[in-house]
This record gives C-alpha cells, structure tokens and sequence, in this order.
C-alpha cells in the first residue's frame, strides 16, 4: 500500500497529517470480504467516528470490482497510523441491544 496513494480513490482530505506536514502512514485494519457488504459497512462505520479510511483491491480484485460490482478477495481497508487502535476497537466492539 505505502506509495499507492490514490491508487484505488483519492486521499481523504480529513487525512491527518504529520508534523512535517505529509500525509500519515497508512497502516493496514483488516481484510473484509464483499459478498455481505461487510466492507462497505466497516468503512463507513469508521468515517462515522472520524476515521478517514483507505481502500485497496487485492490481486485482480479492481478488475473484479469492475466487472462483478465486488472483488473475489475482498477489501483491504487502511487507517491512519494514528488511529489505528480505536479503529480496532470499533470493529471490535458488540452491538449494544435495543429493547
């Protein structure tokens, strides 16, 4: 991923920065298959709580995504280093029920 930026979708502009005023490294979350839409529920799940997130298509999976509307080996999705940690949390968190 490091060097690709932009290479599935625009960086985010809410991207947080580092000092030197560069964008932050983007490190990897998880892979999310897209057969459930799981991907697209996590992404904007994060974007919710302010966590700018990254896409990338795993092997051919931007020409899956292309052709199919998915990609066979689901979405990598990337965070900023920064926010790492509370991304996992969210993803990690169980639904609270409603009565």
């Amino acid at each position: 991923m490091e060097g690709s930026w932009g290479k599935t979708r625009p960086m985010n502009q809410n991207w947080p920065k580092s000092p030197s005023g560069e964008p932050e490294k983007a490190v990897f979350l998880c892979n999310s298959r897209a057969l459930d839409f799981g991907d697209e529920l996590k992404i904007s799940m994060l974007e919710s709580y302010g966590i700018p997130c990254l896409r990338d298509y795993p092997g051919d999976g931007s020409f899956g995504k292309v052709v199919l509307g998915m990609s066979g080996q689901g979405t990598d999705i990337y965070v900023p280093e920064s926010m790492l940690e509370e991304a996992r949390n969210l993803l990690a968190a169980e639904p609270e029920e409603q009565e």
